[in-house]
């Protein structure tokens, strides 16, 4: 269940959105980390995080809480990072 902790959509920081992204396009915390130059360890902190504020118990309702709250699709404007290169 979707709480109603999120109030807007300026409550993810762009990294976060990134991350939403990465994880409907269905990539682990190992593939998010490589993608965004970052740990597996902070990947899943930032999973961790957007749970909580998207009110979801489950990482694979991210993208899904992220859709109602915002009314955004999660892959659609961030194509850039799914095909983005680390070091790029």
């Amino acid at each position: 269940m979707i709480t109603q902790a999120f109030h807007q959509e300026s409550d993810l920081t762009s990294r976060q959105r990134e991350v939403v992204a990465l994880i409907a396009a269905g990539c682990s915390n190992n593939e998010v980390g490589e993608r965004l130059g970052i740990s597996p360890r902070t990947a899943k902190a930032h999973s961790d995080t957007l749970r909580s504020k998207l009110g979801v118990s489950r990482r694979r309702q991210i993208p899904v809480a992220f859709r109602v709250l915002t009314g955004e699709d999660p892959l659609s404007a961030s194509l850039g990072v799914l095909h983005r290169r680390p070091g790029v």
